[in-house]
């Protein structure tokens, strides 16, 4: 089994997988993006360092998945991650333009070709100002810069590229609005549920309506 969780920054990808780790009997891959040495610059000059940003986090997240994926899998283990390969792509086509936009494209088709897609993808998305909150409570030096309306176009942006069929791989959308994983047991246990009924592996129960 492998399973990727996506959605915009701050929405709880990684806590998410962090917690559903040991009811799947999982490894884990997260994201490193702390390394990125362009990531602070980016935020507060988004046109000027766009580009070294984006194949920064491409040949490293390509790296990451080649050894990572292929050798867990190959051991026949579980695997959650908190990112996809593909979705580098879409962050390429809102920060890019040009001939920038065109030799990233080019790069990230020829390495998407050796990347192994997951068996599911677990898409949790949530309102602008919803992010805006969680971004400020987890309080990252990086991220104080963030605008909102940045956020709100990568929202639009990620709801419209997992709205559509997505690599041929199955894509769960799962509305963390309502939702507290980290708080309320029952809030986890139903997003577990959605999962395991999702790729039909037992126990699961058919899921009911969250009570708001």
């Amino acid at each position: 089994m492998y399973v990727a969780i996506e959605g915009v920054i701050g929405v709880g990808k990684t806590t998410l997988a962090r917690l559903l780790q040991p009811s799947f009997n999982a490894d884990i891959l997260l994201e490193v993006f702390e390394e990125n040495p362009f990531l602070s610059d980016f935020y507060g000059d988004r046109e000027r360092y766009a580009f070294q940003t984006q194949i920064f986090f491409l040949l490293s997240r390509y790296h990451q998945q080649r050894r990572g994926v292929t050798e867990l899998l190959a051991a026949g283990k579980n695997l959650l991650s908190d990112y996809t390969f593909a979705k580098d792509a879409l962050f390429a086509r809102i920060n890019l333009k040009g001939d920038e936009l065109d030799m990233y494209r080019r790069v990230h088709e020829a390495l998407a070709e050796k990347i192994t897609t997951p068996d599911l993808l677990v898409y949790l998305r949530a309102d602008t100002d919803v992010l805006m909150q969680r971004i400020a409570l987890r309080d990252r030096s990086y991220e104080r810069n963030m605008e909102r309306t940045y956020i709100d176009e990568l929202n639009h942006a990620y709801d419209d590229f997992f709205s559509k069929p997505y690599d041929h791989t199955p894509v769960l959308i799962i509305d963390t609005n309502p939702l507290n994983f980290v708080s309320d047991p029952e809030h986890l246990k139903f997003v577990e549920g959605k999962i395991r009924e999702t790729l039909g592996i037992a126990p699961f129960q058919p899921s009911l309506p969250m009570k708001q």
